[in-house]
């Protein structure tokens, strides 16, 4: 669960999540009409695409963490929006046209029962939708991070390892949690960056796994960490391109 505040995590990865909230709405095939459940919805960057296609009264949203869920009422006041896990959705079966997870089932307790839970929810012959960041190679957000941590510090754990982190695992989950018709896509991103300086210090906020490990190390350690990563980018302006992987599955 993230306990930090919104703001936070708005400047390390909601940056990103906010340019691929479209795709996803896009690749789960999200209609004018439909009643659309956003889990592990953060501070809202899925939730405000899914209130502007489908109407804020149309969408629910939930999130394990309070300061997101404090953060999302804020900025959506017409969507309903609760605290709750994936793994236990508040909600009786056949409630949604459809239900969407970004870049959340690799922090779910449980992926398969957290997609379960969704397809459970979501009426016969909906949609369940789901992506996560290509942690498992270079082509992810975090990928020029993790790879300058293993460079100065080879017992790192990095996020490679994380649910649906690589290519055909999203696909497995939903098999596993009972979806149907399951297909896969890669969605990308680019994202400009002024300077590394602005690329780096997100990472200091303490945000998910990687600003974890940071706000852990020693001043030493952080700046040779810093120092590296630095050398893996050009000076001046930059942009990252960042891969996630989606699938998505019938109910």
């Amino acid at each position: 669960m993230f306990t930090i505040a919104a703001e936070a995590y708005d400047r390390f990865m909601g940056r990103y999540s906010t340019l691929l909230a479209p795709q996803l709405v896009d690749f789960a095939g999200v209609a004018a009409g439909q009643r659309a459940l956003d889990v592990g919805c953060g501070p809202g960057a899925l939730t405000a695409v899914l209130a502007d296609r489908l109407g804020s009264a149309a969408v629910t949203a939930v999130d394990p963490s309070e300061s997101f869920v404090a953060a999302a009422k804020e900025r959506h006041p017409g969507t309903d929006i609760r605290r709750a896990s994936a793994e236990r959705l508040p909600f009786p079966e056949d409630r949604f046209d459809t239900a969407l997870a970004q870049l959340v089932v690799h922090f779910m307790d449980d992926p398969v029962a957290g997609l379960r839970e969704m397809a459970r929810v979501t009426r016969r012959g909906g949609v369940v939708a789901a992506c996560v960041w290509d942690h498992a190679s270079d082509g992810g957000p975090l990928s020029r991070f993790w790879g300058a941590a293993r460079e100065t510090d080879p017992d790192v754990h990095d996020e490679s390892k994380l649910a649906g982190a690589r290519q055909g695992h999203l696909n497995e989950l939903f098999g596993a949690a009972g979806l149907d018709q399951v297909e896969e896509r890669a969605l990308s991103v680019d994202l400009a960056h002024a300077s590394f300086e602005d690329w780096w210090e997100p990472f200091t906020l303490g945000v998910g796994p990687a600003g974890a490990y940071v706000s852990a190390l020693d001043p030493e350690a952080r700046a040779r960490l810093r120092e590296r990563c630095r050398q893996t980018f050009p000076a001046g302006e930059f942009v990252v391109t960042a891969r996630a992987w989606a699938a998505r599955g019938v109910a």
